[in-house]
């Protein structure tokens, strides 16, 4: 299992959800894609995306104005 993280802080929409699907395709199965960001709503858009795509979103957290979340494909 790998782990891509994708920093997208300071980038509003579409770049954090483009940015997201781009390294869902090129990760493997089972591998685990991480997203940090601070639009706040791309933090809903992406894991509706993700589970629209039928994948498993691991969890979202929150820390000042940053999230973070964890997408499993």
């Amino acid at each position: 299992m790998t782990e891509v993280e994708i920093d997208v802080r300071g980038q509003t929409c579409p770049v954090p959800l483009v940015e997201c699907r781009k390294a869902l395709r090129k990760a493997s199965s089972g591998d685990e894609v991480i997203v940090l960001g601070t639009h706040p709503a791309s933090k809903k858009e992406i894991p509706m995306a993700c589970e629209s795509m039928g994948l498993e979103v691991l969890g979202i957290e929150e820390k000042d104005n940053e999230w973070k979340i964890r997408i499993k494909k």
